[in-house]
């Protein structure tokens, strides 16, 4: 098992870990990480290991391995710190900050347009989400301000956790239609915008999130292209 460092602080950049094991592919274990697993729709962090004054290896992403544990994939096929050896982690820090900029403003676009979702995908420079969305967009340029005034009301963004149990008995948090929250731990993880009657989305989420809108930044509408007969996907870009 891996402690996942990056859900408790995913503002956390660096720390301590030991390695736990190598996979037959050439990945590594760690027994805590503040790297983020690709998944979600979101990419693995990339970053840096250090150990024994100056041995180095580049990360270039992460993903999940066997049940609880996180795979550190190397950039190339150097050599790996042996098991047990306690190292330094350290993140692609501007990368992962703009993934948690784009992945919340993702957040933001399914407020905007209250439609199913069917996909999404986060970059470092622009995500998108794929809706239900027979008929083509209307009021683009209302949309757009729409979500930057959303971005500048400079709404908290927290955590909160309900149980398999609660989420069944309120499907509407679910907005995705073809991936459902990760089920078996006996908790599921909501992301809420807001608080109290200033909150204006609360779903099911296991990515990393800016702490407030402001830090996203203003965004643009890229391309809204038809992905079938009744699929689009709406392009989502930071300004900077």
């Amino acid at each position: 098992m891996t402690e996942m460092l990056f859900r408790s602080d995913p503002y956390q950049r660096e720390a301590k870990g030991k390695v736990l094991g190598h996979t037959d592919e050439g990945g590594i274990i760690l027994d805590q990480t503040v790297f983020y697993p690709t998944g979600g729709g979101q990419p693995g962090d990339s970053g840096v290991l250090t150990w024994n004054n100056g041995q180095s290896l580049e990360i270039a992403t992460t993903i999940k391995g066997e049940g609880d544990q996180i795979v550190l994939v190397p950039a190339a096929p150097n050599p790996m710190p042996p098991i047990g050896t306690h190292l330094d982690q350290k993140l692609d820090w501007e990368r992962r900050y703009r993934h948690m900029r784009i992945h919340t403003a993702l957040h933001l676009l399914s407020v905007v347009i209250p439609l199913p979702v069917t996909g999404g995908a986060v970059g470092a420079e622009k995500g998108r989400l794929d809706f239900n969305m027979p008929e083509p967009l209307e009021n683009r340029d209302a949309l757009e301000e729409g979500i930057n005034g959303l971005i500048d009301r400079d709404l908290p963004i927290r955590e909160t956790w309900i149980t398999d149990e609660e989420l069944d008995a309120s499907p509407g948090l679910v907005k995705t239609l073809r991936v459902q929250p990760p089920r078996g731990s006996g908790r599921i993880r909501l992301v809420a915008i807001g608080e109290g009657k200033d909150m204006i989305d609360l779903q099911p989420c296991g990515g990393t999130h800016v702490a407030r809108t402001s830090e996203i930044g203003r965004v643009h509408f890229g391309k809204v292209e038809k992905k079938g007969k009744t699929n689009r996907r709406v392009n989502l870009l930071l300004e900077a």
